[in-house]
């Protein structure tokens, strides 16, 4: 019988195209990093350091969701 710890270690999370776009997008306009997650198939939670930046990111909506190529709602949280 194989232990949990085998059975993890070979499967292997690929996050959505969307999720990589959007870290990608803050990393490379704010070198800054953040956690983006999903909420059902509506919402993308974007987590960040500092309200400036989750601030300024929330006025730049459009462009992000243009870079991710999603019409999902953004929820911007600091954390």
């Amino acid at each position: 019988m194989e232990s949990l710890g085998d059975l993890l270690g070979r499967y292997t999370i690929k996050e959505p195209d969307e999720v990589q776009a959007v870290k990608r997008y803050i990393a490379e306009q704010f070198n800054s990093e953040s956690s983006v997650g999903l909420q059902g198939d509506t919402a993308l939670i974007i987590t960040v350091a500092s309200a400036a930046l989750a601030n300024t990111l929330r006025l730049r909506t459009p462009a992000i969701q243009k870079a991710a190529s999603t019409t999902k709602r953004l929820v911007f949280r600091i954390g």
